[in-house]
């Protein structure tokens, strides 16, 4: 599948892949930021943004797209800075097809399966009735019981076209099916990605945590971790100049 993209700048490639129910927008200060020193692609994942809905979401399969993707814009070998679900697609796509990979920046995420985080925001945005001429406040309020933090709503609700006749933007049915592999990550025996990789955890967040490093060495033997310790999960959103003083040096060091 070939993927939506925003481009940005000159250089190296460098791909952003965002997390569930987001966008490449959602990374939209770091595609800027870094878009004097490499050409930035800021990628929207199948079902989400304005890439097409389809059936199967497990990492193989979007790890799959992503490099489609990218061979079609010949930005290959690129570095990958994936951020939660996105950081697993680039964490899967590094270990089956290495040669791909110029560098690798995690952001809060692990390679390990998680229980269901998600599932209640998910019901709370089937649940939405999409009445003809369904205003954001409308869907805003009547959202407001299932999800009460308003920033979270917000993030939600930017997947929603408004209107006479409203919808949601990301593939919901799709990604509903998709749960179970969106929270998992199967090992790939023998895999292992051994160029350069950063791994930020947000210090307010429990995603990423000391207890995975040593697995994550087991498949990453160059990885190193950091921390942005204001920041819970959503790290470039919480303290993006935390995160950029983090990932802006690692990845200039590798520009030829």
């Amino acid at each position: 599948m070939i993927l939506h993209a925003t481009e940005t700048g000159r250089g190296p490639p460098l791909v952003l892949l965002h997390g569930l129910f987001g966008a490449g927008r959602n990374l939209g200060l770091v595609q800027r930021r870094l878009s004097g020193a490499f050409r930035v692609l800021a990628v929207d994942l199948r079902n989400h943004g304005a890439s097409p809905h389809a059936a199967g979401m497990d990492y193989a399969v979007m790890a799959a797209d992503v490099a489609e993707t990218l061979a079609a814009r010949e930005a290959l070998p690129a570095a990958l800075l994936g951020h939660s679900m996105g950081g697993k697609v680039a964490m899967r796509l590094a270990l089956e097809r290495a040669a791909l990979v110029r560098a690798l920046v995690v952001a809060d995420i692990a390679p390990v399966p998680y229980p269901p985080h998600h599932r209640d925001l998910l019901a709370a945005m089937q649940l939405l009735a999409l009445s003809p001429g369904l205003t954001r406040a409308a869907a805003d309020a009547a959202m407001a019981t299932s999800v009460p933090d308003p920033r979270v709503r917000g993030f939600l609700l930017q997947n929603l076209l408004i209107g006479e006749n409203p919808s949601w933007r990301i593939g919901l049915a799709e990604i509903a099916a998709s749960m179970p592999a969106l929270e998992d990550f199967p090992p790939l025996p023998g895999a292992r990605y051994a160029g350069p990789a950063l791994f930020v955890a947000g210090g307010r967040s429990d995603y990423l945590a000391p207890e995975h490093h040593s697995l994550i060495l087991s498949l990453f033997p160059e990885a190193r971790f950091a921390t942005v310790p204001s920041a819970g999960h959503w790290l470039h959103a919480d303290d993006p100049e935390g995160f950029l003083a983090l990932v802006v040096p690692f990845l200039t060091a590798l520009a030829p």
